[in-house]
């Protein structure tokens, strides 16, 4: 019985975590446009690239991993 003191206040404290969480994803625009995702894989013609990151031309020589042939 002891442990209902433990328990039941965890477990609101993760609600209001969950919660939090979730109205976080809502106020930052996470839900706007689900079907613009969905279809995006879907257009080959157009290639998307985040802003922070170049086309994927090829990799440099020393970041290439070393295979060793056994």
């Amino acid at each position: 019985m002891d442990i209902l003191y433990l328990l039941i206040p965890l477990s609101a404290v993760l609600v209001l975590l969950i919660l939090g969480v979730f109205g976080w994803a809502v106020f930052r625009g996470q839900f706007e446009d689900l079907d613009r995702e969905g279809e995006r894989i879907l257009d080959l013609e157009r290639v998307t690239v985040d802003g922070d990151q170049g086309p994927l031309v090829g990799q440099p020589e020393e970041s290439r991993p070393i295979v060793s042939q056994k």
